[in-house]
């Protein structure tokens, strides 16, 4: 569903992706998982179309993201770090605003279907300006999914939460893994354990590992990640990993 290759990302002096390659398909969940500054979040803008890429290809779908403006949005939900809502709207009125900038053919029934799927049925006609940041974070969801889209990218979506927030938010995502490709943008490393089947590690713009989660446990004596990405991350010896 997903295939990158080559790509990069130069802002005046600062290379902030560096000839990163990786695909990804159905059924996968993929921790892109780096430091703040690391380049996560200017790789997710890229392969949703947001920021063009220096260089490198991006296929989405066998679509190349570069050559079409629209026809590959529709395989693709976004959920940006701290995506925009309309605080005067309700939920309902929202989700019917994203449904016909979309032109989807029956949007009440789609509003129904992502409410029910977000659990959303609470909130339906509360202002989104009232929400808590955890129901802000359904709804931010919600709309990624409201034309049923076969790839999910979504980027910091537990950041700010509280620890029973990011529980609701993460088995959300859990339960959408199945039959979709999703890739997570995260600085936090138990997201990785929690909802995630496959690891790539990002700093400083460049890919430095790409495996499952317990694969990258296995490089510490201790199965720790935090030391393997601590490893990783500062290319620094840590005691007990081998990289």
């Amino acid at each position: 569903m997903i295939k990158v290759s080559g790509l990069s990302k130069q802002f005046n002096e600062i290379l902030a992706v560096n000839n990163v390659s990786f695909e990804s398909k159905i059924g996968e969940v993929v921790g892109f998982l780096g430091p703040n500054g690391a380049g996560k979040s200017t790789t997710m803008k890229m392969i949703t179309g947001f920021l063009a890429p220096s260089s490198g290809k991006i296929l989405l779908n066998d679509i190349l993201v570069t050559d079409s403006e629209t026809q590959f949005k529709k395989f693709v939900g976004y959920v940006p770090e701290n995506a925009p809502l309309y605080d005067d709207l309700t939920v309902y009125e929202f989700l019917n605003f994203i449904g016909e900038m979309r032109n989807l053919d029956n949007t009440p029934s789609a509003i129904d279907k992502v409410i029910a799927t977000c659990s959303l049925e609470e909130v339906r006609h509360q202002n989104i300006g009232t929400l808590s940041k955890g129901f802000k974070r359904r709804v931010s969801l919600a709309q990624a999914l409201i034309h049923d889209p076969p790839i999910l990218i979504l980027d910091e979506p537990t950041d700010g939460l509280d620890p029973n927030q990011k529980h609701e938010v993460r088995s959300l995502i859990k339960g959408l893994a199945e039959k979709k490709c999703i890739i997570i943008s995260t600085h936090i490393l138990e997201e990785v354990d929690a909802i995630c089947n496959r690891a790539i590690i990002i700093s400083k713009g460049k890919i430095l590992f790409d495996g499952s989660p317990e694969k990258l446990k296995q490089k510490s004596t201790h199965h720790s990640i935090n030391d393997v990405f601590r490893a990783f991350t500062t290319n620094q010896p840590v005691e007990g990993v081998q990289l």
